[in-house]
């Protein structure tokens, strides 16, 4: 009988101790290396979100921090001098994350567009000059 209570006990032991899982690594880019000497200029593209422009990499411009992103993660400074850091996924703002990758390169505000009400960016198509009708 003792024996059969401290086979259960250490059964019971055991299975009560955490299992220690296997080491996870995920691997995640280097930090860009963007840097502006001084504040750069920006375009909205949506309401409370502004781009870098002309540049090669997307930059963006929310609640005062510089964000951009490197294959499935993102990065954000508080200083267009630089010192990105990794951002967690929940601190992304979701309109940034819902922006379609590599729309806003190389980005001009020459370009003719409007933000809807509905937070759309749309291109406004030129009027084409043509004879006047007297």
């Amino acid at each position: 009988m003792w024996r059969k209570t401290a086979w259960t006990f250490a059964i019971l032991t055991v299975a009560a101790t955490p299992a220690f899982a296997q080491g996870v690594t995920v691997v995640v880019p280097p930090p860009p290396v963007i840097r502006f000497e001084q504040p750069p200029p920006v375009v909205e593209v949506n309401p409370g979100v502004q781009v870098v422009e002309d540049q090669e990499e997307e930059v963006f411009v929310v609640d005062g921090w510089y964000w951009t992103r490197r294959g499935d993660h993102w990065f954000r400074a508080r200083d267009h001098r630089g010192g990105w850091v990794v951002a967690e996924p929940r601190a992304v703002p979701v309109t940034l994350v819902k922006m379609p990758r590599g729309k806003y390169k190389h980005w001009k505000r020459n370009k003719a567009v409007v933000v809807t009400d509905d937070g759309r960016v749309v291109k406004v198509k030129k009027e084409k000059k043509g004879k006047k009708w007297k």
